[in-house]
């Protein structure tokens, strides 16, 4: 009689509460197989927050880091950073003292790390794919460079106009400036920290030698010789988004030279001459929204080098798709050579990690439709669906364009069993799902 194949029977999934971010520890539990014990292994995908839990402490972070550490015992197998932003990796970086979150993920020595192929430090500044020649191209790798230093310059400008725009608009701009930012620390870390596998879609997961029976399917992010709509977000494509709504607006360019070099000027604390008093505050919130137009496009292009990554056991399938949007989705659903057969994988999916924290595009119509396990309360093993999130710190309610979004979260908790980072307390740290049976 052949040997049982070794494979996981059971998982423990573990969603930390960290605010405006994600972090996710999945453990696998495998049984005893004759002389051999039982044994787990542990992948932590993501580790980030710009924004932490309401009346958390400041050194919340490092808590759930040293929880992440007491619960897989000292030793990570793998860590999947799934895309550069900070709401998912600046968890990784280190301090001088040692004592930094990233310093407590690096100590224990995790086997593999998983992330774009975006990230692949080899590659050229034009290349179309991870490590290899190419010819020249627009490039894409180099614009995302310059993202994140155009991301600094709508900080430091977010912290100038403090005390002469409103708050929201300002709070919207650091926000999405800080989320945009290199984190240099925390990539640094992530590439020298474990063996490095750079994914992209159909590619292999570097999962499979420290999760025996499992397999992974990476979904995106496609590199641009599969496609290029990642290169560049959607105008419109209203039937995928939760609210209609095309992308609007134009880009504009913000250079550091007097406009008008000749003309008299007032300083910093001075009052403007009564005729310019009205102008002043106006033209401050044209250049404001202009700013936050072209970071909010910029978070999208970033969120679409997200890995999506499809865990499949014998009688289970989990999606954990990072921050991706519609463009990143579309290749694995439609374009794909491969795209019937991950439609048919994807509709016996029985958890689903939402992404981008519950954002409007992040869950297209198309992707949910295939969902067969969502229904009813009565639906014999009903879809699981987990969000980490954070109201007010995303988007506008006015606008439609709220993280979480309203239309989402409504569908979510019809038609699943809906959990939310929202409902855990600082103090818990984190909520831990009931066994999965494998």
């Amino acid at each position: 009689m052949p040997a049982t194949p070794l494979r996981p029977e059971t998982l423990t999934l573990r969603t930390y509460q960290v605010g405006f971010g994600d972090c996710f520890l999945l453990t696998f539990h495998y049984p005893k197989r004759g002389t051999q014990p039982a044994f787990d292994r542990h992948v932590l995908v993501d580790f980030g927050s710009t924004a932490p839990p309401t009346n958390a402490p400041a050194d919340y972070l490092v808590r759930v880091a040293k929880d992440i550490e007491k619960e897989c015992g000292g030793k990570l197998h793998a860590v999947v950073a799934t895309h550069r932003h900070a709401d998912h990796i600046n968890g990784f970086a280190r301090q001088a003292n040692g004592k930094g979150t990233g310093d407590i993920i690096r100590r224990l020595q995790p086997d593999v790390v998983v992330q774009p192929w975006t990230e692949d430090p080899d590659a050229q500044k034009d290349a179309l794919a991870p490590t290899t020649k190419n010819d020249p191209g627009p490039a894409f790798l180099r614009s995302l460079a310059n993202m994140n230093a155009f991301a600094t310059a709508v900080l430091e400008e977010s912290r100038r106009l403090q005390g002469t725009l409103g708050e929201r608009r300002l709070a919207q701009m650091a926000f999405l400036g800080e989320d945009n930012l290199a984190n240099a620390d925390a990539v640094k870390n992530l590439m020298t920290m474990g063996k490095n596998v750079y994914v992209y879609h159909d590619s292999r997961s570097g999962l499979e030698r420290v999760l025996p029976g499992v397999k992974v399917h990476v979904l995106g992010p496609p590199t641009l010789k599969q496609t290029d709509s990642i290169r560049q977000q959607r105008a419109k494509d209203q039937d995928e988004f939760w609210h209609l709504q095309a992308l609007a607006g134009r880009r504009f360019t913000v250079g550091s030279a007097a406009l008008f070099p000749r003309a008299a000027a007032y300083r910093k604390g001075e009052k403007p001459p009564p005729f310019a008093r009205w102008l002043i505050p106006r033209m401050l919130a044209m250049r404001a929204d202009q700013l936050l137009e072209i970071v909010r496009i910029l978070d999208d292009q970033m969120n679409n080098t997200s890995v999506i990554l499809l865990f499949e056991t014998a009688n289970r399938k989990l999606l954990f798709p990072g921050d991706a949007q519609l463009e990143n989705w579309f290749y694995a659903l439609k374009e794909s050579p491969r795209a019937g057969e991950l439609r048919a994988l994807l509709a016996d999916v029985n958890l689903y990690k939402v992404g981008h924290h519950g954002s409007l595009n992040a869950t297209p119509k198309s992707l949910w439709q295939l969902f067969d396990h969502k229904g009813s309360k009565t639906k014999p093993e009903r879809l699981q669906t987990v969000v980490s999130t954070k109201e007010g710190k995303h988007g506008s309610s006015d606008k439609g364009t709220e993280v979480p979004r309203e239309k989402l979260v409504a569908a979510l908790k019809k038609d699943s069993d809906y959990h939310t980072t929202q409902g855990v307390k600082p103090s818990q740290l984190k909520e831990t799902f009931p066994l999965i049976t494998l």
